[in-house]
């Protein structure tokens, strides 16, 4: 039997899992929730167990072995966690606790990391050399992919697009600084932003859409502003404009020839990528974003336990 890998993808609420062959194809895929009892230390047994009662015969005896992906900052040689907050990981040996329950080899990554992995081995990078990934949803994430290679840097921070301060004023973040991309470009950040508007035109058909529905979700922000709500509107152009200047200082460094757009805010399709393709046009340098495509990852979900697979095949496979 062809050997089979196994690809996890660590999330916040839930895990993804999946059983792959070699080549990228998902055999099967499921979601458990993840656990952040006793600081997140049952859930390697959680999803191992999980894992063990998907498995045919066959394939527990044809592994070639496991790949995963965890949010937060993770040192991608040893499989170390230095912290994961949404899980309540610190200093986690999230490798080898996999590796001394399953006897297998396992490798680890960032969530955005493996993402773009995925997405470059079968999704929408068509395996290219050069190329950033970036998944908008909760907050701003990204992958980024240089000659070949992921970059994590000295302590796993390479790639956090999220954390470029955008306005030293702006809005305070999640990381403890202020005005950071995520602040704005994310599906909090949208929310933000039209709610802000909201409050300063409380006559405006977008404060009353709130006041009737008692909520705003960035979804709603992109469906009025599609309607021809002018504040929604004001909103889309802002985060576009904001997300294709950051993505101009990525592609000055990097010079990659594909940059995707994934993740839930992403759904928005066209209406929020042709404003980031016109402000990345604007202002990247000609010699730049003359070689560089803006397009929609494909994966969706999947690009996780996709990525996470490659990390397995990139390594043990050889």
């Amino acid at each position: 039997m062809e050997k089979v890998i196994i690809g996890i993808d660590i999330g916040g609420t839930t895990s993804k899992l999946g059983i792959l062959n070699r080549q990228g194809t998902i055999l099967l895929k499921w979601e458990i929730p993840t656990s952040k009892a006793d600081k997140g230390d049952i859930l390697v047994r959680d999803i191992w167990q999980s894992i063990q009662s998907k498995l045919t015969l066959e394939q527990k005896n044809n592994i070639l072995g496991i790949g995963v992906g965890a949010p937060g900052f993770i040192d991608g040689t040893t499989g170390l966690v230095y912290e994961a907050v949404n899980i309540g990981w610190k200093n986690f040996q999230l490798a080898e606790q996999f590796s001394q329950l399953t006897k297998l080899p396992v490798f680890v990554e960032n969530d955005a990391n493996i993402a773009a992995l995925g997405e470059n081995w079968v999704g929408a990078g068509n395996q290219v050399e050069n190329l950033i990934a970036i998944t908008l949803g909760t907050g701003v994430g990204s992958g980024i992919i240089a000659a070949g290679t992921i970059l994590n840097g000295v302590n796993g921070t390479a790639g956090e697009i999220g954390h470029i301060t955008i306005d030293p004023n702006g809005y305070p973040c999640n990381c403890g600084r202020r005005g950071c991309l995520e602040t704005v470009c994310s599906a909090t950040g949208i929310v933000r932003q039209a709610m802000a508007l909201a409050e300063e035109k409380p006559d405006s058909n977008l404060a009353k859409f709130i006041g009737e529905s008692g909520a705003l979700t960035a979804k709603d922000v992109f469906a009025l502003a599609k309607k021809g709500d002018m504040l929604c509107q004001t909103v889309v152009e802002h985060t576009g404009d904001t997300l294709g200047r950051a993505i101009t200082d990525l592609a000055i460094i990097i010079n990659p020839s594909i940059i995707l757009i994934g993740g839930g805010v992403s759904k928005a399709g066209d209406q929020l990528l042709s404003v980031i393709k016109e402000a990345f046009h604007k202002y990247a340098l000609p010699r730049v974003s003359n070689v560089c495509e803006i397009k929609l990852a494909q994966l969706g979900n999947d690009a996780g336990i996709i990525g996470a697979a490659y990390l397995v095949e990139q390594h043990a496979g050889r």
